[in-house]
């Protein structure tokens, strides 16, 4: 059976509850949801498809623990293995940077051979700019807990019925 790893980058507490969400949808039990600032290049090779999520802080600033283990992305061979991505952000103060975290890990992915899974339509969000957007969509999930936290559930509900397939 395959396996399905969830790593985030969580300095709130957002991200890390956008994360059990979403193994709490998919049924991937709760140790297999890790936070990057400790995670292994190992442990994430382990993993048959991957979930990564992060928050983008500032003036579009990857998460401090993924700005530590992007790096290592680039030494791992991710060739063909689906890998999906969410994001959090503040679309209506930092606007122009939304999401911007979760642009650098989908570079630092398809760079290593991932075969991205999960794009997200830009419908319903009230931001500028964002390096997560490609050919008009998010690259994954777009999530936002300061302005639009009452439709997390409804989000992950539908990306997970999206990516569930693609991940096996």
């Amino acid at each position: 059976m395959k396996r399905t790893g969830i790593f985030y980058g969580s300095q709130t507490g957002n991200t890390a509850a956008a994360a059990r969400l979403i193994a709490d949808e998919l049924g991937i039990p709760p140790s297999d949801v890790r936070d990057i600032a400790s995670a292994s290049t190992d442990e994430v090779m382990a993993f048959d498809s991957l979930i990564l999520g992060t928050s983008t802080w500032g003036t579009g600033e990857l998460q401090g623990d993924w700005a530590v283990f992007l790096p290592k992305l680039g030494s791992m061979d991710l060739g063909g293995k689906p890998v999906a991505l969410f994001g959090l952000g503040d679309q209506l103060s930092f606007g122009d940077w939304y999401l911007d975290g979760m642009g650098s890990i989908y570079d630092a992915v398809v760079a290593a051979g991932a075969e991205v899974v999960g794009s997200w339509p830009t419908d319903d969000y009230q931001h500028s700019e964002s390096t997560a957007v490609r050919n008009g969509k998010f690259v994954g999930l777009a999530l936002d807990a300061d302005n639009q936290d009452h439709l997390t559930p409804v989000r992950v509900s539908a990306w997970v019925a999206a990516i569930s397939p693609l991940l096996s």
